[in-house]
């Protein structure tokens, strides 16, 4: 771990030699968005906008406490694992070492309906940590089946997503013909052969599948016909009845993810959930959407101080973490960064965990924040 310190003391060298290790078709899936994109830019900028107030005539140098609780559970950190999709394409071999680092840390692990890795195998490495996040399908009988899997296997927190009505046209992914298990074309042979490592791992790990989805497609499709299967059936509003159908069916926590509008947010917590993840999808639904941070402090204001928000979108330091709780977060999800870290190593993601502890706290000792809470208050109003 102490090579790893001083090879990659930030998210961004773990970024720059990640580039070198993962194909450009998965490597566009994981970093890109919609359109020209500019919501994934907007994200990361109107976050490092946020400035916070140093203020040094402290009557005591408290040590700064950055443990929370959430969700009944107690935590190391206020921050976690977001879920993530095809983990095992950009990185085979990759979603396990990450569950094992958020447990060893004891900070929540989501795991996505769309995992290379089975919710069944995962619970056994997130343990108490793992939340497991649901694209609600719009198949009745195949949503109560992953509702009940996912209960059986032990999770205790749900996690709904309802950003992704229809399917996205991503213009880097229409360009590399990315499916699962990916098509051997010239240009992604040519993306392979580059990238040798990957293609170790791939040989090692095997050929990444949808593990949570598969069981629910007709048998004999092509990826193609796939990958329009999974499209079609993970489609469409989550009205304000399929939300009580999922909140009938799930006995635990219910967190809804993707919501961005303030009264949509209240609507969702007036209807069952139990907290809310302030989120636009990391840039890849609505290339007009506002950022995360930009819609943040409005949802914390409609729902008011006790209510549960959380937040992702463009986080990618210790610093990040703390503005985003200055902003009015109780818990920030990070997505990218942990394929980042474990595309450097096994080793990666708990480094990743190391190095944002330590930019945390570092952060919270310079503006003179002894707690989490305090935050809020050394927020810069322009």
């Amino acid at each position: 771990m102490a090579d790893l310190s001083r090879r990659f003391p930030s998210v961004a060298h773990m970024k720059e030699e990640a580039r070198t290790r993962i194909p450009g078709f998965a490597w566009d899936y994981m970093t890109g968005g919609i359109g020209p994109e500019e919501n994934v830019r907007r994200n990361v900028d109107d976050l490092q906008s946020v400035l916070m107030t140093p203020r040094y005539l402290n009557g005591e140098a408290d040590i700064p406490l950055i443990s929370t609780s959430l969700l009944g559970a107690q935590l190391d950190a206020p921050f976690g694992v977001a879920p993530m999709g095809l983990n095992g394409l950009i990185w085979p071999g990759c979603e396990k070492p990450i569950a094992d680092a958020a447990r060893a840390h004891n900070i929540v692990h989501v795991l996505s309906t769309h995992a290379t890795q089975s919710l069944q195998d995962m619970k056994r490495h997130s343990g108490g940590n793992g939340w497991f996040q649901l694209y609600p399908p719009n198949d009745p009988q195949m949503e109560s089946d992953l509702i009940r899997k996912a209960r059986e296997a032990g999770y205790q927190v749900l996690v709904v997503t309802v950003d992704i009505p229809a399917p996205t046209r991503r213009d880097r992914d229409i360009r590399n013909g990315l499916s699962v298990p990916p098509q051997i074309t010239a240009r992604t042979l040519a993306h392979v052969l580059a990238r040798p490592r990957w293609l170790m791992r791939l040989a090692r790990h095997g050929m990444p599948h949808f593990r949570n989805l598969e069981p629910y497609a007709p048998p004999s499709l092509s990826i193609t016909q796939l990958g329009t299967f999974l499209g079609e059936i993970l489609s469409g509003h989550i009205t304000a009845e399929r939300f009580k159908r999922i909140r009938d069916q799930w006995p635990g926590k219910l967190v809804v993810k993707g919501v961005l509008d303030p009264d949509e947010a209240a609507a969702y917590m007036a209807s069952g959930a139990d907290g809310v993840i302030v989120s636009n999808h990391g840039g890849r639904q609505l290339d007009a959407a506002p950022s995360s941070a930009a819609m943040l402090p409005k949802v914390r204001a409609k729902l008011g101080p006790d209510a549960l928000v959380m937040v992702d979108g463009g986080v990618r330091s210790g610093l990040d973490i703390a503005r985003m709780i200055a902003l009015g977060a109780d818990y920030v999800f990070l997505g990218r960064p942990f394929l980042f870290a474990a595309a450097v190593s096994d080793e990666g993601p708990a480094h990743l965990i190391d190095v944002l502890k330590q930019e945390l706290f570092g952060t919270m000792q310079q503006v003179g924040a002894a707690r989490l809470s305090d935050l809020p208050s050394f927020f810069h109003h322009a």
